[in-house]
């Protein structure tokens, strides 16, 4: 069932990047476009993921602002973004946050996050728990979102892909 799950989501993933990448190969004994050859539906990974009939399902997006309350001093910068890294860790194994990461550009958007909840209120008592938040460096602004319910499993598959944990920087 787990590898079932798993292979899911690297099938959500696969299908993100099939034909944008020109002149790869495919392995056509990889597991992952074996799994992508079947196509049949997987009723119980559907309803572990919240899927739909669509294979769909709701999420709430944030995005993440620079707040008024940027730490001057680099060890507070440095323990606060340390805070904050652990936080999305803890979120993330919580179930509660499907997706995380920054912007790549040192722009007034930040990154994002996309929360796996059902309402706004939620997501924002969630965003509150951030320690960056709650220090005002960074803000969030809430959106709900509808995607593929295949998201609630790239946080499985990161651990597999994962050399070094960030938060440990």
């Amino acid at each position: 069932m787990k590898s079932g799950m798993l292979l899911l989501g690297l099938a959500f993933l696969a299908l993100s990047s099939i034909g944008g990448t020109a002149g790869a190969k495919k392995d056509p004994e990889s597991p992952l476009l074996r799994y992508l050859a079947g196509r049949a539906f997987d009723e119980p990974a559907a309803r572990e993921f919240g899927g739909d009939e669509y294979g769909m399902r709701k999420y709430v997006m944030a995005f993440l602002k620079r707040g008024p309350n940027r730490p001057a001093d680099p060890g507070q910068a440095k323990e606060l973004q340390r805070a904050h890294l652990e936080n999305i860790e803890r979120l993330a194994s919580d179930g509660k946050l499907a997706l995380a990461g920054p912007f790549l550009d040192d722009g007034e958007l930040r990154g994002i996050y996309l929360f796996c909840v059902d309402s706004l209120a939620e997501a924002e008592a969630l965003a509150g728990t951030d320690p960056a938040v709650k220090a005002g460096s960074l803000v969030m602004e809430l959106k709900e979102w509808y995607g593929s319910a295949a998201l609630m499993a790239v946080n499985a598959i990161h651990g597999r892909l994962e050399k070094k944990r960030i938060a440990e920087e």
